[in-house]
This record gives structure tokens, C-alpha cells and sequence, in this order.
């Protein structure tokens, strides 16, 4: 059975490899135009605002937006990077699977536009409505100087964990009553290992496919082990 470290290990290993590349070159690009338009939008939005209620103060608003712009990149980061790998997740898992599971690559089914508009669409709400769950415990945990960001990493990871497996099983699930191949703890270590990942500047980028090729090695580890 292949552990976590082997499989992140063996996920840096592929990230040269050319099908990876475009996936992250594709996923990067379109990640990063979605948070250059919400920016924009919360920064014409704040500027209105103000000046619908204090002419003269649109820089003031201006600036308010642009604050909020980096706190909800910085909030909102992995679950729109990880809704846009949904529908690119395919290509990362056959590179994997085409190079260390090629027996497992034949049978694996392909799922529609449909399917995984419909899997981002539940990771995203689920994440967002979860994460609004935490908020109240997080403000709480303020006075503590870590504990917010401590809980916010758990659940995340939590949240993480069960998407990146999920990006995986569903080509290869036998029936919706099946087990996941992963227990709780590997779930969670897979998604602590992204959540850490996103919280640094630049690796944050490469996490979600990274995850998601550890992801593929773990979930076949698991399979072959029986």
C-alpha cells in the first residue's frame, strides 16, 4: 500500500510531466481571471457605494474593496481552485494513472461535463456552507492567536480530503453502495498536506493538482491492496 509521503512524493515526481503542465497551466490561468474579476467587481462595487453615501470618499471605497478582494482570495482560494480543477481533474488522474496504473486506466469510466459540473458544483457548496458553519467558532477562537487558523485548516483539510478522493473513486466507483477505498485519517492527511500547501505563496498554485495526482496513487494503492 503506497503511504502518504511515497504519494506525494511520486505526485512532484509527474509534475513535469506535459499533460500535467497544461492541466496546471489551464486551471492557473482560469483560477487567477476569476479572482482578477471579483477583485474588480468588489473594488467598482466599494467605490459606488461610498460615493452614493460620502461624495468625495470613492478612493476610501476603492481601497476598502481592494481589502476585501484579498481577504476573500485568501478565504475563498481553495474552493475556486479546486471547482475549476473539477472539470480538468480527468486529465490529471489519466497522466497518473497512464504511467503507474495503466490496468486501471482501461477500465475507468469517463465522466460527462454534466457529472463534473454537478461534483464542483456539490464541493463548492458544501465547502462554502461548512466553512460558514466554522465562522462563528473561528471568531471565538481569535483570542487564542492560532486557533482560527488551526480550524479553518482542519475543516478545510477535512473538506480537501474527501473532494481529492472523490475526484478519483468516481471514475472507478463499482456502485454508488461501495466503501471509498480511503479511511478518515488518510483523507484527512491528504487534505491537511493541499491546506497547508494553499496557505504559501506560489505553492498554493500547484496544490490542487498535486493533490490531486496523491490522491490517484493513494486511491490505487488502496484498490490493489484489496
Amino acid at each position: 500500500m503506497i503511504g502518504v509521503p511515497s504519494a506525494f512524493a511520486r505526485a512532484l515526481g509527474q509534475i513535469g510531466d506535459r499533460r500535467v503542465l497544461a492541466v496546471l497551466a489551464k486551471s492557473m490561468a482560469i483560477t487567477l481571471a476569476i479572482f482578477a474579476a471579483f477583485a474588480v467587481a468588489a473594488w467598482r462595487g466599494a467605490v459606488t457605494l461610498i460615493e452614493n453615501y460620502a461624495a468625495g470618499y470613492g478612493e476610501i471605497g476603492g481601497l476598502i474593496g481592494i481589502v476585501l478582494a484579498i481577504i476573500g482570495g485568501w478565504l475563498l482560494f481553495r474552493v475556486v481552485a479546486l471547482a475549476v480543477l473539477q472539470f480538468f481533474a480527468d486529465e490529471v488522474v489519466l497522466a497518473v494513472e497512464a504511467r503507474y496504473y495503466p490496468d486501471a486506466a482501461r477500465t475507468a469510466r469517463q465522466l460527462s461535463f454534466a457529472q463534473d459540473a454537478r461534483n464542483a458544483a456539490s464541493g463548492l457548496i458544501r465547502a462554502i456552507l461548512i466553512n460558514l458553519m466554522a465562522l462563528p467558532v473561528a471568531l471565538l477562537l481569535l483570542v487564542t492567536g492560532v486557533g482560527t487558523a488551526l480550524l479553518f485548516w482542519a475543516v478545510n483539510a477535512w473538506l480537501l480530503g474527501r473532494e481529492l478522493m472523490d475526484m478519483v473513486w468516481l471514475r472507478h466507483q463499482p456502485s454508488a453502495a461501495t466503501a471509498p477505498p480511503l479511511g478518515a485519517l488518510t483523507r484527512l492527511a491528504l487534505g491537511g498536506i493541499v491546506a497547508g500547501m494553499l496557505l504559501i505563496p506560489f505553492a498554493n498554485l500547484l496544490a490542487p493538482v498535486i493533490g490531486a495526482a496523491a490522491a490517484t496513487h493513494l486511491v490505487h494503492g488502496r484498490r490493489m491492496r484489496g
